[in-house]
């Protein structure tokens, strides 16, 4: 619901500190959840805490992947998005979407794995050889991977041969010697290693800490909620990452912060990772 403040409730609002906004409820959407019940499990207690603490409402609106998030925030029916850092390049592309607050991952990097037994020693090697990704357009799975390579002096899809398997479908390929590594990200090593008990894996090449998942806001939203939104976060960012991090799928923000500093240049390092693979548009996502 929106409303207009008359000028003497306004200036109470003011002279009192409190937020004065022009729309009491927002919009609320996050692309790697898929339906509303998945939604109110893994965002709920998010939900009532950014509540408490900004009063504001949050609206969730449920999306089934980052085309569909895209295509609601261009029709007017979401506010504000969750999503990673390739996909907020696209979004920013398209609909001029800003940046609001980073949520912080630690050990968030990429890295390019090969069996510890393997002859390969350096990214070099890799030359001629197959390459398996994680989902294509992913940041840390795909588009960081191949940016590790391009430093290192192969170029995409010429120097090696780039493929997409599920990420336990790689390591069997990769124990066969039907491929020569993995594009992963930190947490993907504990996993593999976890799952794969009997096989040692070697880290060949490692990034630095990538650009984090963001939220970021639709340009429509009136400037002084998007305000609202961002000094929630900056002043009980404690409180509100307490509550993220009670549901099990976002352990990954465990030991994280909230940054709301952050800036549309802090992704031009993305931009970069997608011009390795050929791209200088960024209104589409990769592989769709």
């Amino acid at each position: 619901m929106k409303h207009v403040l008359a000028p003497a409730l306004l200036s109470f609002a003011i002279l009192t500190g409190v937020e004065a906004s022009a729309q009491d409820a927002i919009r609320f959407a996050v692309t790697d959840i898929d339906g509303m019940e998945a939604l109110q499990r893994e965002m709920g207690p998010f939900k009532d805490a950014f509540e408490a603490a900004s009063g504001l409402k949050v609206e969730f609106f449920p999306v089934s992947g980052r085309t569909v998030a895209v295509e609601a925030m261009a029709a007017d029916q979401v506010d504000f998005v969750l999503t990673g850092p390739a996909e907020y390049v696209v979004f920013n592309a398209r609909l001029d979407a800003q940046p609001v607050v980073t949520w912080v991952r630690p050990d968030y990097y990429s890295t390019v794995v090969v069996l510890d037994e393997s002859p390969i020693q350096s990214p070099a090697d890799l030359k001629g050889q197959k390459i398996s990704f994680g989902e294509i357009g992913s940041t840390s799975q795909h588009l960081g991977p191949v940016d590790l390579l391009a430093k290192a002096g192969l170029t995409y899809a010429t120097d090696y041969e780039p493929v997409f398997l599920n990420r336990n479908v790689a390591v069997e390929a990769l124990i066969k010697g039907e491929i020569a590594g993995i594009g992963l990200n930190r947490t993907h090593i504990d996993s593999i290693t976890e799952k794969f008990p009997d096989h040692k894996f070697r880290v060949l090449v490692k990034g630095e800490q990538l650009p984090d998942d963001i939220l970021l806001a639709s340009a429509k939203v009136p400037s002084e909620v998007v305000d609202t939104v961002r000094k929630t976060f900056a002043d009980q960012g404690e409180a509100i990452l307490e509550a993220v991090t009670k549901t099990e799928e976002n352990a990954k923000y465990i030991g994280g912060r909230f940054n709301p500093t952050v800036t549309n240049a802090d992704y031009d390092v993305v931009r970069k990772m997608f011009e390795n693979i050929g791209i200088t548009e960024f209104t589409e996502f990769v592989g769709e």
